[in-house]
């Protein structure tokens, strides 16, 4: 989807759900952001994505090369795995998340350890603290709780704001309940959400995007969905390859 006037372009859909059996899906949204000379992603999606952000990108006349700037929320897997295909964009992550993706344990957690540790001293790097402007009329702020320096987007327009949440808020549930799943310490998430609902409510029509849901707006003091769920599992189930199972996945 797109939200014309602030020239976002929502490229893949983030989705609220975990496998049952096989772990983290790591379906995260990603997003493009386009300013005068400049284009902007947040977010860059697990290995599973990248054939299908190589293809939406390609659908609007774009290729990785085309991406001036990588807003990484955070390190997880899947949300920076895939810097390596912007390599030669500025790639932005906050310095607290850098200091401490670093040292985590290596194949113990979801911190891509060999990706993040060549990303700390990449030529194009930077690593920012809160408060900075990061893109044009865009600002990073510190939301801990997911991981110690999860950041919030914050892209600021004439008559509202968008605010990218990251996993700081993975979805409508988090956002709705103040509770969240997979975090180091809930009362910590409890205030980063406090501090989230904060931006959306600042102006009437500001947008959240979540790093793992629809973008959604605010009416009559409840969320609302903008647009529509894309998700389906294609699977074969059959004795032949032509033979498939679709399974919806787009509840909404």
């Amino acid at each position: 989807m797109s939200i014309a006037d602030f020239g976002v372009d929502i490229v893949v859909q983030g989705y609220p759900g975990k496998a049952v059996c096989h772990g983290g899906l790591g379906w995260s949204t990603i997003a493009l952001i386009r300013a005068p000379g400049r284009l902007a992603m947040v977010d860059c999606g697990a290995f599973g994505m990248r054939k299908t952000l190589q293809e939406r990108l390609k659908e609007r006349g774009l290729g990785p090369k085309y991406v001036t700037d990588l807003l990484l929320t955070h390190s997880h897997y899947d949300h920076s795995v895939n810097w390596t295909l912007f390599r030669h964009a500025r790639i932005v992550i906050g310095k607290t998340e850098m200091d401490w993706a670093i040292e985590e344990p290596w194949g113990e957690t979801v911190v891509p350890e060999l990706y993040v540790r060549e990303l700390r001293n990449w030529k194009t790097a930077v690593e920012v603290e809160e408060g900075e402007e990061i893109f044009p009329n865009m600002t990073a702020w510190l939301a801990p709780g997911h991981t110690p320096g999860c950041l919030v987007f914050v892209l600021r327009g004439v008559e509202r704001d968008i605010i990218f949440t990251g996993d700081a808020a993975k979805n409508r549930a988090e956002l709705v309940s103040g509770t969240t799943d997979m975090t180091y310490d809930a009362s910590v998430s409890a205030a980063s959400i406090a501090k989230m609902w904060e931006f959306w409510k600042a102006r009437p029509g500001n947008i959240v995007v979540p790093g793992h849901d629809l973008p959604m707006i605010l009416e009559d003091g409840k969320p609302r969905y903008l647009g529509k769920r894309e998700a389906a599992i294609q699977m074969w189930n059959g004795n032949d390859m032509e033979t498939t199972t679709r399974i919806e996945l787009a509840a909404v």
